[in-house]
């Protein structure tokens, strides 16, 4: 086993081998431009990129047609919010959302909200993550346009109830808008069945390259309309001009097919490496406390609090574990986790608290390595501050 051990899959993931082979071609002897309709370069490009929809739109219940292709999550979300409220002014001017939102949602927001151009309810969820759905249904009003909420947060791992999320909204006549970026390719997502209008993803939380993802556009009951952010071309049915990034189009339409494919068993074999982890940290570490709901989470997700420790610090004192104090965002920021918060975590709880990430590529010998790398550095910090025995007595 090499060291230090990647434990931060929700930040990103390793590229899997089989996606990387599939680009490789599309950089070299396939190098053709997407839109260049006049000969065998463009075609052979285009040709990719049509497939690669196909993929994408098959992971997600969703028709090859209803797949915009975008850079990721974060440019998904802004023509998904900005795009909705231009098209449907006449509707209204009010979007819903819930305060544990990833920061390319609520920055969104509050941007629209700045500039006049929508008002916007923020929902607080229950203490565990979930969304209130009476709180959701309470929100909407007559000039409400659109519903955001993620399908599984980033920091706690909680998974919502999509399918109820949806089928509020339609019988209220909004849209429902889901960032499922950290969910796709892991839990089983169907536009169809979860009535979902509009749903980003992208390419690098799936073991796909970073840089790329999609946005799905219904287009059918009701069929969706969006104002474009990005003019220049018309690409993408004109929601999001410019050259389409054949080789990051292609791994993406990989990532997902594989997904698709081994997500059932992929998901049982990471759940049992977390709860393997959480086991672990709770026979070593006396004052640990899960965060999130305890089962309607990510396989792969963990987020804990460490009592009398800072996160920050035992980041550092157990450097050989690459893992995580918060959203990738919000640490760009060194900001305190705004998700932690709004579950009602006091600050020096949440500045205690990490984000473990599992995935593919995880074994149990890391796994090992790193409760027992935690608990060595937990004991270390809390030994320095003069509180090991307040949590060695229970206290």
């Amino acid at each position: 086993m090499k060291s230090p051990v990647y434990l931060d899959d929700h930040a990103t993931t390793r590229v899997d081998p089989r996606v990387l082979e599939a680009m490789l071609p599309y950089f070299t002897e396939k190098f053709g431009n997407a839109a260049s309709r006049g000969h065998a370069f463009g075609w052979v490009a285009d040709k990719a990129v049509e497939r690669a929809r196909e993929q994408v739109a098959a992971a997600i219940g969703a028709q090859a047609a209803e797949v915009v292709f975008t850079s990721g999550a974060t440019e998904s979300d802004n023509l998904a919010i900005k795009g909705a409220l231009e098209a449907y002014t006449q509707r209204g001017d009010h979007v819903v959302t819930v305060t544990t939102e990833h920061k390319a949602v609520l920055d969104t927001c509050q941007h629209l909200e700045r500039t006049g151009r929508a008002r916007v309810t923020y929902v607080a969820p229950r203490p565990d993550g979930l969304v209130d759905l009476d709180a959701v249904a309470a929100a909407i009003e007559p000039r409400t346009v659109l519903v955001a909420v993620m399908a599984a947060n980033n920091e706690v791992g909680v998974l919502q109830p999509l399918e109820d999320l949806g089928a509020l909204c339609r019988s209220r006549e909004v849209l429902f808008f889901t960032d499922a970026a950290q969910a796709a390719g892991k839990v089983p997502i169907d536009v169809e069945a979860q009535r979902i209008d509009l749903l980003a993803l992208s390419g690098h939380k799936v073991y796909g390259p970073k840089g790329v993802g999609a946005l799905f556009v219904r287009r059918r009951a009701p069929r969706v309309r969006l104002g474009a952010q990005q003019h220049g071309g018309g690409h993408e049915r004109g929601m999001r001009s410019g050259t389409l990034d054949v080789p990051g189009i292609v791994g993406l339409g990989v990532a997902l097919d594989l997904a698709r494919r081994e997500q059932a068993e992929e998901a049982l074999r990471v759940a049992r490496l977390r709860d393997r982890l959480w086991a672990g940290l709770k026979a070593r570490v006396p004052g640990v406390r899960l965060n999130g709901h305890a089962e309607r989470r990510l396989p792969g997700n963990l987020n804990v609090t460490f009592r009398g420790v800072q996160g920050e610090a035992l980041m550092n004192a157990a450097r050989d574990v690459a893992v995580s104090s918060g959203a990738a965002c919000s640490s760009a920021d060194n900001e305190p986790s705004h998700v932690l918060r709004a579950l009602g975590l006091p600050d020096e709880e949440v500045v205690g608290s990490i984000r473990f990430g599992l995935g593919r590529f995880t074994t149990e010998e890391e796994v090992d390595f790193a409760v027992d790398h935690v608990a060595r550095g937990v004991e270390r910090l809390r030994e320095v501050s003069g509180a090991a025995a307040d949590y060695h007595e229970g206290r």
